[in-house]
């Protein structure tokens, strides 16, 4: 990076943990700490739902999906809407009734302290797990681009935010969320406008948009069920639902946000808007995906977007059969350069029949190409067995750092960074609240000060800051990371979510009984997911059904036994 590019990013970082700090100044007690005290508007709790979801995964591994996939993934976020309806009618009142710190207290009131301990525990393992994929995804791509050592970026990505957060909580948190939603809107949409300005003159957004339609990467809605299809309008309704209501609706690291609104309304309208305005948002990140593919229609594309590992396989007996299929590669991009032309020539004549022609032939070239890449992609498995063989979270970022202009490429590496501390921090504020109020406090010391509280509420948001950042040291090889995330929640949500539902809307089942089915229920959606039989996404669904049929069945046996 520039000199200006350093600045920008030193700048941009220096003042956001500045900020955090400021921000979490005077007395704190427990409330304050986790709840913000309860007097966030529903505009910051808006904010700190987005800033929580939508890590640095998001804006890193989307567009490079969209390049690879086309837009489909955007129905994973379908069944979200209908699933903040269902949060604000049923989960949100009763939390705020309650006054609960987390989520799994509610679950003690209903059932027994073990079921409470088991749902906390199953939060506590993956959202620790998934922070520090949170941590280490964004740290192996920044690390292979720019040569930055992957230790040091994971200890910087990870402990500079650790700095507001043990300091301020859940007020510090939403508040830097706020800002860091902002300057990352703000440069998205400067990298999304460079993207359609550095193409051909006479190609403008309508014309690339067509190009892209052509491709196939603009296919938003697929309506084929198939249960082993990741993306399509029947899983993303469905599959999405269960995830989006098990995420938002027990998942302590959302929960937390929305819990700091000062009342039940602030709490639904944060919720419905953020209902509103996540699939959009989604679609945007998605579309800059689309127009990075059309970008490298036009200009010539690197056989593999991770350059680092490419100059590794190079160094290898591999290196001369690589060359061989990036020269076949890099001749199939000049072919593929001027069909380009033809086709934009075609639409902007409106000719069908040419249409047709130079699309059915730019098309056949783009198969060959990715024939090509799929055989460097196993020849790079072959030289290099512990390697990232998938180049999908590389694209984006790729296009950033050779093509966009000086100080802006320092404003995109900032704000990988601050989608990453948005997410993480709530996920530490959340590891804290759940791991001091529903383990420390219940079951260890239920009479401390509030002063010992809170110092404990610290330490601990501190441990877990330096548990997640140990491992995102030792993770690599993630493959698609916004997927990776994901599938990792949806072996636990949906169970949990089961848990939550039997609580709230079958009176009649007890502790014991749904402490049973839960725990049978996670082992079938783990063996389901080992053998394949399935898309991810319909596991929340599978779950969270499975927890709930297995309640009803056991609670006559556990009545019989108390009979006796």
């Amino acid at each position: 990076m520039s000199s200006l590019d350093w600045i920008v990013l030193v700048a941009t970082l220096s003042f956001i943990v500045l900020y955090g700090v400021w921000k979490s100044r005077g007395k704190q007690n427990m409330e304050s700490y986790f709840l913000g005290n309860q007097s966030m508007p529903w505009y910051i709790v808006l904010l700190s739902i987005i800033g929580t979801q939508a890590s640095a995964i998001t804006f890193i591994s989307a567009p490079g999906q969209a390049y690879t996939d086309g837009m489909r993934f955007v129905q994973y976020y379908f069944g979200l809407p209908l699933a903040m309806v269902v949060l604000c009618i049923t989960f949100v009142p009763i939390f705020h009734k309650l006054k609960v710190y987390t989520a799994y207290e509610f679950l003690e009131q209903r059932f027994d302290l073990k079921t409470r301990t088991l749902t906390a525990a199953i939060f506590l393992i993956q959202r620790g797990l998934s922070t520090g994929i949170s941590i280490c995804a964004p740290s192996i791509i920044l690390s292979s681009l720019l040569g930055w050592n992957l230790y040091w970026t994971n200890l910087i990505m990870g402990g500079l935010l650790i700095i507001y957060t043990v300091a301020g909580g859940t007020r510090a948190v939403s508040y830097t969320q706020t800002l860091q939603l902002v300057v990352i809107f703000s440069g998205m949409f400067l990298a999304g406008w460079m993207v359609v300005h550095l193409l051909p003159a006479d190609i403008g957004f309508k014309e690339a948009l067509q190009v892209s339609g052509k491709m196939n990467k603009l296919n938003v809605i697929v309506t084929k069920f198939d249960w082993n299809d990741k993306y399509n309008i029947w899983s993303g309704l469905i599959g999405g639902f269960f995830l989006a209501l098990s995420y938002f609706g027990t998942d302590q690291s959302q929960v937390g946000r929305y819990l700091s609104a000062k009342s039940v309304r602030e709490s639904r309208l944060g919720l419905l808007m953020n209902g509103l305005v996540k699939v959009p948002m989604q679609f945007l990140i998605l579309l800059i995906g689309a127009l990075v593919f059309v970008f490298y229609l036009y200009f010539r594309a690197p056989l593999f977007f991770n350059e680092a590992q490419l100059q590794r396989v190079y160094a290898t007996s591999h290196g001369p059969a690589l060359r061989e299929l990036e020269n076949q590669y890099n001749t199939l991009s000049t072919a593929k350069q001027r069909q380009v032309k033809t086709l934009a020539a075609a639409m902007e004549k409106k000719e069908e029949t040419a249409i047709a022609t130079a699309k059915n032939a730019l098309q056949a070239t783009e198969d060959k190409a990715q024939q090509v890449r799929s055989e460097a992609v196993m020849l790079i498995k072959n030289a290099d067995p512990t390697g990232d063989a998938s180049d999908t979270n590389y694209i984006f970022l790729h296009f950033v750092v050779h093509n966009l202009p000086k100080g802006l490429v320092g404003l995109l590496i900032a704000i990988i960074f601050l989608a990453a501390w948005g997410s993480i921090a709530a996920a530490l504020n959340s590891l804290a609240s759940t791991t001091v109020v529903d383990v420390y406090k219940r079951l260890y010391k239920k009479e401390e000060t509030p002063e010992k509280y809170m110092r404990m509420s610290r330490i601990w948001t501190l441990i877990w800051g330096i548990f997640c950042i140990a491992v995102a040291q030792f993770a690599s090889s993630l493959g698609s990371l916004i997927e990776v995330v994901n599938v990792l929640g949806s072996w636990f949500y949906g169970v949990t979510l089961g848990i939550f539902l039997v609580a709230f809307y079958l009176k009649r089942i007890g502790g014991t009984a749904t402490f049973c089915a839960a725990i049978g229920a996670e082992i079938i959606v783990l063996i389901m997911f080992w053998l394949d039989k399935v898309s991810w996404l319909w596991l929340n669904a599978i779950g969270c059904l499975l927890v709930i049929g297995f309640a009803l069945i056991l609670q006559p046996f556990v009545d019989r036994r108390l009979s006796k």
